[in-house]
């Protein structure tokens, strides 16, 4: 069964930049089959607010972001430590939400098998 677990979410002020880590385990996402998974993504959700796709990284080694977040945010991937991460910059507390790891398939935003228990991040004017 697979295991997401994000680290990094913390209290900043606005303008700063914040980095997020993911680690996963018990995800397979080397069989190349049709189910198998392809995308590691980010997701937030602020409060009041649905839940929104930040941006995911495919296997296949192309990046895709939400055009709210594109050119704010860069996800990465560290893919011998099963790792994805998300760079933030110039923060705004319009930003501040629970943020999610997600593993799952197919381009873009990507359909989720596995989430992560989310870390919060908040950001004060």
């Amino acid at each position: 069964q697979g295991h997401l677990v994000e680290s990094g979410g913390v209290s900043v002020q606005a303008g700063k930049s914040l980095s997020l880590s993911c680690t996963a385990s018990g995800i397979d996402d080397s069989s190349g089959s049709d189910d198998s998974i392809n995308s590691m993504a980010w997701f937030r959700q602020a409060p009041g607010s649905e839940r929104e796709w930040i941006a995911a990284s495919h296997n296949g080694g192309t990046e895709y972001y939400a055009k709210s977040m594109k050119g704010r945010v860069t996800i990465s991937r560290d893919h011998a430590k099963h790792m994805v991460f998300l760079q933030m910059n110039t923060l705004a507390p319009e930003d501040t939400a629970v943020y999610y790891c997600a593993a799952g398939w197919g381009i873009g935003e990507p359909r989720v098998a596995y989430w992560g228990q989310g870390t919060q991040v908040t950001v004060s004017s």
